[in-house]
């Protein structure tokens, strides 16, 4: 055997004693993440079987899957215009509320990107910290402020109230994206004679495409889940599906069967949200914009 098939033979017989002192770690790291997904999806799963279970057998017996499955749960959400409504009122309010905040971020982001100006570091720190207060030191205020000027119970109410903590973390967002297209191409367009309004919609707005979407994302899912503002906010017309989800308290008791399909529900437009918008955090969280 020469001297070059002794090295190829050391050099592959090392490369196996590696693979093998890799393996035991790849097994752990799979059992870790495979035990975190099963901790993750167990309550998902739970509240899935919950929904598909009558509210005799909830109460009644422990069982992993449905014992006699039904969709009663479901039909009564979809047709019952106490329920279905909810899911109406939390979708205008949560559209109303992502399109205003991205509308006002998109122009605060790139002033605090693009230019320097007397105490923009002190007022980029105050809108953070606004996001930072808990909603409950607001609740008093815009209700007071909503009863008097007639928006009490409306779905502009909610989105409004909403922008208080949507706008600063939009603004966040959208400045660092900012940030990362260089100035020479406002420039260039300038040059060109694109007015300011043409230029930001048809050149910069699309080199930030992911930074909109991350913010819309975050927006759209503070929105939707918050339940202090738009249960404090609302009463009829436009109470969301989170509020009316806490007032199923009934003379028969807790209807936990509709509550979980209804859980399940709510769900689903966040799960869809992130699906279509999954790329454009992906490129934020890599950007390191997020």
């Amino acid at each position: 055997m020469t001297d070059a098939t002794m090295q190829t033979a050391a050099r592959a017989g090392t490369g196996i004693k590696v693979a093998r002192r890799k393996g035991p770690r790849v097994k752990t790291s799979a059992i870790v993440m495979g035990l975190y997904l099963i901790f993750l999806l167990l309550p998902i799963y739970w509240l899935l079987n919950m929904s598909l279970k009558t509210n005799t057998e909830i109460l009644g017996s422990f069982s992993l899957w449905p014992q006699d499955l039904t969709l009663e749960n479901y039909i009564k959400i979809l047709t019952d215009e106490s329920w279905y409504i909810g899911y109406v009122n939390s979708l205008i309010y949560v559209v109303m509320n992502t399109v205003i905040s991205l509308t006002v971020a998109l122009p605060a982001a790139y002033a605090f990107s693009r230019y320097t100006f007397m105490g923009d570091k002190h007022l980029f720190f105050w809108l953070l910290t606004n996001r930072m207060a808990p909603p409950a030191v607001f609740a008093l205020p815009f209700f007071q402020l909503y009863s008097s000027v007639g928006l009490f119970d409306t779905h502009i109410a909610v989105a409004l109230a909403h922008c208080l903590f949507n706008v600063p973390l939009a603004v966040w967002i959208l400045e660092g994206f900012m940030r990362g297209v260089p100035k020479e191409i406002d420039e260039t367009a300038y040059l060109d004679g694109y007015s300011f309004p043409r230029f930001f919609v048809r050149i910069f707005m699309p080199l930030i495409a992911s930074g909109i979407g991350v913010a819309a994302f975050f927006c759209f899912m503070f929105s939707w889940v918050e339940l202090l503002l738009s249960r404090t906010l609302t009463t009829v017309d436009a109470k969301p599906i989170a509020a009316i989800m806490t007032r199923t308290q009934g003379a028969a008791g807790v209807d936990w069967g509709v509550l979980a399909a209804a859980g399940v529900l709510t769900i689903v437009p966040g799960a869809l949200v992130i699906y279509f918008v999954r790329n454009y955090i992906a490129k934020g969280f890599a950007l390191g914009r997020v």
